[in-house]
């Protein structure tokens, strides 16, 4: 045999020698991995806390922005629930209570709807173009704003419509009125 082969089996012998003279080295785990459903429980509780966060902050905000719908009759029966908040009231213009003050700059006038009347003040020089007392024609007029405690409508916004001239000459023809004057007592219509 060569030198080289002596040399190699020296080698493995001292090796085998030396393993089995050493202990064996204990084996070390790693760290449990946490499972996925502790992991997936405390996503869970964030997102709870943060929805509910949100939530709160959505519903605190927008207490008073709440606006109630109401007809004129609804509003008149509901006033003392309603007094101060926003509301939103429907009626008729009622004839003859269109007034335009200069000092300060307002309208007032009276809106109807099954016999109840509601008297508005429009802080605001400027009306839309269809919000007109035209006789014969019966103006449709939604007000945005808050209820006094003195029993007038304080309107921050009007919308008006007026139903169009032919809807108006059908009505005429069949003999129809406007449906405050038969429920406005005059006394009411001088205010």
């Amino acid at each position: 045999m060569s030198r080289v082969d002596d040399e190699l089996a020296q080698a493995l012998a001292d090796s085998e020698a030396t393993a089995r003279a050493e202990e064996p080295v204990p084996v070390t785990r790693a760290a449990p991995i946490p499972s996925g459903s502790k992991r997936n429980l405390g996503l869970l509780v964030a997102l709870l806390v943060m929805g509910g966060g949100i939530l709160t902050l959505v519903m605190t905000s927008f207490e008073n922005a709440a606006v109630y719908s109401r007809g004129v009759d609804e509003l008149v029966k509901e006033k003392a629930k309603l007094n101060g908040r926003n509301v939103r009231v429907d009626g008729t213009l009622v004839k003859g209570t269109l007034r335009r003050r200069d000092q300060p700059c307002e309208y007032r006038f009276t809106i109807a709807k099954k016999g109840a009347t509601l008297p508005v003040r429009y802080a605001q020089c400027i009306v839309p173009d269809t919000f007109r007392d035209i006789p014969g024609m019966d103006v449709s007029v939604t007000a945005e704003g808050t209820l006094a405690a003195s029993g007038d409508f304080e309107a921050t916004q009007i919308m008006a419509k007026c139903p169009s001239k032919y809807e108006m000459r059908d009505r005429a023809n069949k003999g129809e009125q406007a449906p405050h004057n038969a429920m406005m007592p005059p006394a009411a219509l001088a205010n």
